[in-house]
């Protein structure tokens, strides 16, 4: 009922001009908009032309400033559901009865680049969503990382003005790869454990449906009896943890800058709703201190195997915007936006965020009215003393305008907290005024070693690459030696391999990460879900391609939930063996297998021996080779993988046994089926990666 009501509300808000009379902004019919009104053909523009001067001003101010951070974002509507009542330890109406449904909202985000910038750079991503429920707007406002670089917010803009483009040249956009940020970095040793995380596949997810959210701060669920507890809140996605390789998030940035928001809005308007469960982390008060770290520090995750996550519910996205800016652009997020039941912690950083969102709001959106603005505005009412200012929407009738009254007998009037009024926690709070820090905050170095030691090797290896490209851009030598000696606190082995590969010297002394814990919830290699849901499959092919074999194979992908794309040299008809035709959906020109999960090729002798004669078909599978993607071949299609880079891949003959999986390349020749095959390839989509291919580094592509 909720979702229905705020569909509604947006409903009113939308204006479908199909169809309709052009008019001013005023209502007024236009007869034409094609010249303005001249004191003759060739005359001055006069003044008195309401409606040129109407439009240009309009046009002159349909900009509003970008956010200083996650400019670059896309949203999606939704619904949340209640998996389990949670009224034992918070008072939240949402999440109090199992089966209950609220409207969502959610915008992901990049934090460093402009508007402009493209989605797959190496970034932290911003997970926000914001929950319309029958008590008002509650934010959870988060990151695809759990941790952040800094552990009090007054640093904030410091951080911020180090890894944007440089004042001087303003370069370079939307990249850490410079000097200005590093320098910060190798100053300020509290970011080091967030550096492991941002140069590690967190910082390049595949989609926006394939990465974790959390809410980064240390939040409290408060009970009706008035009890806290200690909160995390994570999202995990349905369709599992996955990520692009550096080299085609660098050829995504070119061929397709809006990769990650036209994978969202393909996958929601194909039916493949994105799909995340809500988990909450809670630590009983009494445990507070019982950590070798300090539970408020931002700096520090509570790993999963200390702190078990409890299943809470799920989230459905099942809508795209109608409006891009006024619902993506305009949609204005706030820690502070809570309900009855969810409190904050003294996490210093969390202190300075419930300030600092809803200050920024009031200049990008234009005044204090942004509430009012339709993707804002809650679906509880709203009745209080605020009036006027910019841009006010609502109609307030009556002459009172203030508390306490007895005009109109003191209305509207405050609830106590039984009838659902905010009551906050009450936590005894004293102390002496101070600059300082906890002493566990201090401890910049515990959880980098653990993150770092819990990594599986290949994870290790793309970390050491990441922090060549990130490092090896710094120009200042004196600044790529600190990072040395700073990674060094982590583990000395890595940062000596740092050295060679940025042109520093060896660390003089060091630590080693070989004894920290081991957190298998700190790595993206954990267990996949047995399905290819959502994934993009490429098909391969040219005239003369075999009919039963391709639709066959085509038909089952779908039907598994994914999504396929023929491709070929040119985007037109082609005709099968069969006699059955079917339409390119892309051509080598405006496409590459970076676009794609996995690569498959069916037989067809005439198709095969014509994409044994195009570069472009066998750079296709060469590149999927190197990024460790499934590759699967079928009869002749086979030889296409024969004729490319990839060597030595053992192939069953079909009649003696079942398709040969060598490292995610599934091939067979005389398949009496698709059956198997099938089956082979599917599981190999849905690892997604296969990261023990030993010659993927001699390919060409």
């Amino acid at each position: 009922m909720d979702e229905e009501r705020k569909n509604k509300d947006l409903d009113q808000a939308r204006n479908d001009s199909s169809g309709e009379t052009l008019t001013t902004n005023q209502g007024v019919k236009v007869s034409h908009t094609d010249d303005s009104l001249k004191a003759g053909p060739r005359g001055p523009t006069l003044m008195e032309d309401f409606h040129f001067r109407e439009k240009l001003t309009h046009f002159d101010h349909e900009r509003i400033p970008e956010r200083v951070v996650h400019a670059r974002g896309t949203g999606a509507h939704g619904y949340f559901e209640c998996l389990e009542p949670m009224g034992q330890y918070t008072k939240a109406a949402f999440l109090s009865e199992k089966g209950k449904k609220t409207p969502v909202f959610v915008r992901f985000s990049t934090v460093v680049g402009f508007r402009g910038s493209a989605d797959t750079v190496r970034d932290v991503r911003g997970f926000a969503t914001k929950f319309y429920t029958e008590e008002g707007n509650y934010d959870l406002v988060g990151n695809n990382i759990p941790i952040f670089f800094i552990q009090d917010a007054i640093k904030f803009p410091d951080l911020v003005h180090s890894i944007k483009p440089e004042p001087h040249d303003e370069i370079p956009q939307a990249s850490a790869a410079h000097d200005t940020f590093w320098d910060f970095i190798a100053a300020t040793p509290e970011t080091t454990h967030m550096i492991l995380w941002l140069l590690s596949d967190r910082a390049i997810p595949r989609s926006y449906r394939m990465m974790e959210g959390f809410s980064v701060n240390t939040f409290r669920f408060v009970n009706e009896q008035g009890k806290g507890r200690f909160i995390k809140l994570i999202w995990k996605p349905a369709e599992g943890l996955n990520q692009l390789v550096w080299d085609e998030a660098q050829k995504l940035a070119g061929k397709d800058p809006d990769f990650h928001r036209r994978d969202l809005y393909e996958a929601i308007e194909m039916g493949n709703y994105p799909e995340y469960e809500l988990f909450v982390q809670m630590i009983e008060e009494e445990d507070e201190q019982k950590f070798d770290f300090d539970i408020l520090d931002a700096t520090k995750h509570w790993p999963e195997e200390l702190v078990p996550p409890k299943k809470i519910g799920r989230m459905v996205l099942n809508k795209a915007p109608d409006n891009f800016f006024a619902e993506v652009e305009q949609a204005a997020f706030h820690p502070g936006n809570v309900v009855p039941g969810i409190d904050f912690s003294n996490d210093p950083l969390l202190q300075g965020r419930l300030f600092s969102y809803l200050d920024t709001q009031l200049i990008r959106l234009g005044g204090p009215n942004f509430h009012e603005i339709p993707i804002n505005r809650p679906l509880a009412p709203i009745h209080n003393n605020q009036r006027d200012g910019y841009h006010r929407m609502q109609i307030d009738k009556g002459k009172v305008s203030y508390s306490p009254n007895t005009l109109d007998d003191n209305y509207p009037r405050t609830a106590p907290g039984e009838e659902g009024g905010y009551v906050h926690y009450t936590e005894k709070v004293e102390g002496r005024k101070v600059r300082d820090r906890g002493e566990k905050f201090k401890d910049f170095f515990g959880q980098a070693k653990s993150f770092w030691n819990s990594m599986s090797k290949p994870e290790k290896e793309r970390i050491l690459k990441a922090f060549y490209f990130e490092i090896g851009k710094v120009e200042s030598k004196d600044v790529r030696q600190k990072m040395v000696e700073l990674i060094a606190n982590v583990d000395k082995d890595l940062a000596t391999a740092v050295a060679g590969g940025v042109g520093a010297s060896p660390p003089s002394a060091g630590a080693s990460a070989a004894g920290a814990p081991k957190f298998p919830s700190f790595s993206m290699e954990r267990p996949k879900p047995d399905s290819i849901k959502g994934r993009n499959i490429a098909i391969l092919a040219a005239a003369g391609f075999s009919g039963p074999e391709l639709m066959g194979l085509k038909k089952a992908i779908e039907s598994a939930g994914a999504q396929t794309k023929v491709v070929s040299k040119l985007r037109e008809t082609l005709k099968g063996t069969d006699g059955q035709e079917i339409m390119v959906d892309r051509n080598y020109e405006g496409t590459a297998s970076i676009m794609y999960d996995a690569v498959l090729v069916p037989g067809g002798r005439e198709s095969v021996e014509t994409l044994k004669t195009q570069g472009e078909a066998l750079h296709f599978i060469n590149e999927a080779f190197k990024h460790c993607k499934p590759i699967g071949a079928i009869n002749e299609g086979v030889d296409l993988v024969a004729a490319s880079s990839v060597k030595g891949v053992v192939v069953s003959d079909g009649g003696k046994q079942d398709p040969m999986t060598d490292k995610g390349v599934v091939t067979i020749r005389k398949a009496p089926d698709l059956g198997s095959f099938i089956e082979a390839f599917f599981k190999a989509i849905a690892r997604h990666r296969h990261w023990d291919r030993d010659t993927k580094e001699e390919i060409p592509a």
